[in-house]
C-alpha cells in the first residue's frame, strides 16, 4: 500500500535494525484518514469471505480494526491484556509474549462475543516474531470460529512471523512488508499488486 510505505519512510523511526517506530501515526497518535484507507485496503483484500467479525489486541490493533470493522459492517472485538472487573468470568485466554516490550500477557476475550458460528478475520499493527497473531489464533479456535485469514498493517518480513502463521494454513495479507531496517533505512519487500 503505497501511502502506508510513505508514511513510515517519512515519518517512521528506526530505533535498531529490528525495531521501527510509528507512534507518529499508527500506535500513539493516529493518522484518521490512513486508518481509512488501511479499512478499505483490508475490506478489499478479504471480501467475499463471510466474515462475521474481527478480533485485534489492545491497543494498537484497534485502530485498523474498527476502520476495516467500518467498512465491512461487521463487529470488532479485542483481547485485552489486562482482567478487569468487568471481564472477569468465561474467557476465553491465550498467552502472548512481547518481545519488544520483554514481558508475557494473558490475553482474554469474553465468550458471548466469539462463537463457532463466526468466521474472523484476525487484525494487529505489526506482524514480527507472530506471538500476538498465535494467541489471536489460540483465541478463535477454542471458540470454534473459523479463521478467514490475519491482516496485518506492517510486517517485518525478515523475523519468522509469517512463516509460523502460514504453517498453520492461515492466509496472511500485510500492507507494508519490511525486508530490512539496516542502517537506519526502511527498504520493503516488492509487492506483486503494488497499490
Amino acid at each position: 500500500m503505497k501511502a502506508l510505505k510513505e508514511k513510515i519512510q517519512q515519518d517512521g523511526k528506526m530505533l535498531s535494525e529490528s525495531v521501527l517506530k510509528v507512534d507518529a501515526f499508527l500506535n500513539h497518535q493516529i493518522d484518521p484518514q490512513l486508518m481509512k484507507e488501511i479499512g478499505e485496503e483490508f475490506a478489499e483484500r478479504f471480501q467475499g469471505q463471510g466474515i462475521t467479525k474481527i478480533l485485534s489486541i489492545e491497543s494498537s490493533g484497534i485502530a485498523p480494526a474498527v476502520m476495516t470493522g467500518l467498512v465491512m459492517d461487521v463487529p470488532v472485538i479485542f483481547a485485552r491484556k489486562r482482567k478487569s472487573l468487568t471481564l472477569s468470568d468465561d474467557l476465553y485466554t491465550a498467552n502472548v509474549y512481547s518481545y519488544t516490550k520483554h514481558e508475557s500477557n494473558d490475553i482474554s476475550v469474553s465468550r458471548e462475543f466469539i462463537n463457532s458460528g463466526d468466521t474472523i478475520l484476525i487484525m494487529d499493527d505489526f506482524l514480527a516474531n507472530g506471538q500476538a497473531a498465535l494467541g489471536l489464533i489460540d483465541i478463535a479456535q477454542q471458540s470454534g470460529a473459523a479463521i478467514a485469514g490475519i491482516g496485518i498493517v506492517i510486517e517485518k518480513g525478515f523475523q519468522p512471523g509469517r512463516k509460523l502463521i502460514q504453517e498453520r494454513g492461515i492466509q496472511v495479507e500485510s500492507l507494508a512488508n519490511i525486508a530490512s531496517l539496516k542502517n537506519k533505512e526502511v527498504s520493503f519487500f516488492e509487492e506483486v499488486d503494488s497499490k
